[in-house]
């Protein structure tokens, strides 16, 4: 349901996984080759699979529930695309004409924090209608 503000921060937290990591650079390597996530198939699908199960919580809004694991499961998801970026990052070098660090690292950090306000309001949702129901 296009109404409810979960199903914004879910259709943003789509939009950043499935489009943007393809046209901001990830790093640039030492012979200052820019790496995007289409250049690496495991960090490619690692997107598209974020993109895909935020896309399917939008359409799981009758089963709160399962909406919310599965926002869970994306948050996990993003967690270990972020450790991976920051093992990563640690690991090129720090000097400015050899290396750099690209700003497409950041997206799991705005997919998280997304992921994270649409679970704070699909628990909303969930204690609205239980109280609801307690009332009848």
């Amino acid at each position: 349901m296009i109404q409810r503000i979960q199903t914004v921060y879910l259709i943003l937290v789509a939009l950043l996984a499935g489009g943007l990591p393809f046209g901001l650079s990830l790093w640039t390597n030492a012979e200052g080759v820019q790496q995007y996530a289409g250049s690496v198939l495991w960090i490619s699908i690692v997107f598209y699979v974020v993109a895909a199960m935020a896309l399917l919580s939008i359409f799981l809004y009758k089963n709160r529930q399962n909406q919310f694991f599965l926002n869970r499961l994306n948050i996990l998801l993003n967690l270990f695309l972020l450790g991976f970026f920051v093992y990563r990052s640690l690991n090129l070098s720090g000097e400015a004409a050899v290396s750099e660090k690209g700003i497409g690292m950041l997206i799991p950090v705005f997919s998280i924090v997304f992921l994270v306000l649409a679970n704070r309001a699909i628990k909303k949702d969930e204690d609205l209608v239980k109280s609801v129901d307690r009332l009848r």
